[in-house]
């Protein structure tokens, strides 16, 4: 069995920060989202992956690479537009042959895996298995119909009206069969070739597609909120780890994780919090569900339930909850409460 990771979207709903780094890169808890699929894959026992990357390719080679040190081999399979999720299973026919595969969205991220939708597609003789969740806003995703035996009998993509609160997640099972099923749908109305046309072709031709139900947590984290959503929730799964340079006044709560390069001063640290390498916090009281990033600064202020990208500043500030902070972005001021979306290389002031 092989995967097909989809890695070439543009990540509208992220900006500003897709504008200056792919969506699959986005850190959680201080590492790119991409990676966390990549170790599901290889815990489920896939070796042979094809990356499927757009414009910014380079920059998904140069975090994955070969992918030997997740034991994976890994191929890139360039797209030369977005052209939907089905239109990626397109390109990649050569890469896939006649192989069954996963098909896994490399913005997603499952807390449980995917080791049981393969083990269950593989034990269940169907051409497709698709991992739901139930969601309570229906009309943000592509909803499956279920029958009472777990067979999948329809798809909507987006409904007006619930059909059904099962929505399709960012994880799919397919057999050969998917090929001639890519082949066969046209674009949709936003000019893609979408995946559930092409699981509605092999429903509508009497192909047995099944659901496989999602436990644990699972996130897209295409928009700011489930970002950082999906942040809290990976870091309240890290274990202590204090690694770097914390001196005798300072005080550590928890779960928290110190990169061997970075250092803590006059802080007080509640975890869950990562400290990335070459971070520093001075005079700073930081957490809970706090990801500072590499070579970033916290000074004299106070930060909660945030994400701060790599070489970030946060100075004078007494209450930055719920933001995130740009690549090289400066945040200053004096206010007690603060919410900051702030783009890579941004200032912001913040006063009282």
């Amino acid at each position: 069995m092989k995967a097909l990771v989809l890695a070439g979207g543009t990540g509208t709903r992220l900006r500003p920060f897709s504008d200056s780094t792919a969506k699959q890169l986005v850190p959680v808890a201080n590492k790119p989202v991409l990676l966390y699929g990549l170790e599901a894959i290889a815990a489920a026992g896939i070796t042979e992956v094809g990356i499927v990357v757009g414009d910014r390719g380079a920059e998904i080679r140069a975090a994955v690479g070969d992918g030997a040190r997740l034991g994976l081999r890994v191929s890139y399979l360039p797209q030369d537009r977005p052209a939907g999720l089905a239109h990626g299973v397109l390109i990649a026919r050569d890469f896939l042959g006649d192989d069954d595969f996963v098909m896994y969205l490399g913005d997603n991220v499952f807390t449980d895996g995917i080791g049981d939708l393969v083990a269950r597609f593989l034990a269940g003789g169907c051409a497709s298995m698709l991992l739901l969740a139930k969601v309570e806003d229906t009309s943000e995703y592509g909803i499956a119909v279920v029958d009472g035996q777990g067979r999948v009998r329809g798809l909507v993509e987006k409904p007006e009206r619930s059909v059904s609160d099962l929505a399709v997640t960012g994880a799919y099972a397919f057999s050969p069969a998917i090929h001639e099923a890519v082949r066969a749908v046209r674009p949709s109305t936003r000019g893609e070739l979408e995946i559930t046309d092409a699981v509605r072709w092999l429903v509508d031709n009497g192909h047995h597609v099944r659901a496989e139900m999602c436990t644990g947590y699972w996130r897209d984290t295409g928009r700011i909120d489930d970002w950082l959503d999906c942040d809290r929730t990976i870091l309240d799964t890290v274990e202590r780890d204090v690694r770097g340079q914390v001196d005798a006044e300072s005080v550590l709560i928890g779960q928290v994780v110190v990169d061997p390069t970075a250092q803590v001063v006059r802080s007080r640290v509640t975890g869950p919090v990562v400290v990335g390498a070459g971070a520093t916090l001075r005079d700073a009281d930081v957490g809970p569900h706090l990801s500072v990033g590499p070579h970033s600064l916290v000074e004299r202020s106070a930060v909660a339930r945030s994400v701060l990208l790599e070489r970030s500043t946060v100075s004078g500030v007494r209450g930055l909850t719920d933001s995130i902070i740009g690549r090289g972005a400066e945040v200053h001021g004096t206010r007690s409460t603060a919410t900051l979306i702030l783009g890579d290389a941004g200032t912001a002031t913040v006063t009282e």
